[in-house]
C-alpha cells in the first residue's frame, strides 16, 4: 500500500446519475484500513448529493470477509430507482484501474434492498457468515453478513 496512488477519475455518469469523488481516505494500516474513495451520488447535472458509494482498494481478510470493497447508501427520498446499483457500475472502472479483479460486497441478511443491488450488478451470493464478537459490526448489534462476490472481468472499450 506504500506505493498506492489515488487516480483522478473526474465525474462518472450514465446520463441520469453521476458519481464524483467527495473524499479520498489514505490507508491507516494500524487500524487495518485500506485506501478508499468516497463518491457522492448525484442526479446528473445537479449539485445535491443523493447518496454515497465507497470503494476500498485492497484485500485484507477483514475487508474480504466482513467489510467489503464497496459500501453504498441512498437517501430515503431517492430510493427505488436502482441508484446504488448504477453507482456501483459507474465506479467499476476505477476498481479495474487499480488492478482489482474481484470485489466483495457485504450486507446484513435482512437488508433486502442491498441484497437486490448485489443481484442487479451481477454479484453471486457466496455465503452468510457469523460475525466474530471482536468486530465493530458485532459491537453495534449485527450478527451476520451476506458475502457477495462480484467478478469484474474485462472492461470493453466499445
Amino acid at each position: 500500500m506504500e506505493d498506492f496512488k489515488f487516480l483522478e477519475v473526474g465525474v462518472l455518469s450514465d446520463g441520469e446519475i453521476e458519481v464524483a469523488v467527495g473524499e479520498k481516505h489514505p490507508a491507516m494500516l494500524e487500524k487495518g484500513f485500506v485506501p478508499a474513495y468516497w463518491f457522492d451520488i448525484r442526479l446528473a447535472g445537479r449539485p445535491e448529493r443523493i447518496g454515497r458509494v465507497d470503494l476500498r482498494i485492497g484485500n485484507t481478510s477483514h475487508l474480504i470477509l466482513y467489510g467489503g470493497h464497496i459500501g453504498y447508501s441512498v437517501n430515503t427520498e431517492h430510493r427505488g430507482h436502482r441508484y446504488a446499483a448504477r453507482a456501483c457500475s459507474l465506479i467499476k472502472p476505477v476498481a479495474v484501474a487499480h488492478g482489482l479483479k474481484t470485489l466483495w460486497i457485504t450486507c446484513n441478511p435482512d437488508n433486502i434492498a442491498s441484497r437486490r443491488t448485489c443481484e442487479i450488478i451481477g454479484c453471486k451470493l457466496i455465503e452468510i457468515i457469523d460475525l466474530p464478537a471482536d468486530t465493530d459490526m458485532y459491537q453495534r448489534g449485527e450478527r451476520q453478513k451476506c458475502r457477495y462476490r462480484w467478478d469484474l472481468g474485462e472492461l470493453s472499450n466499445d
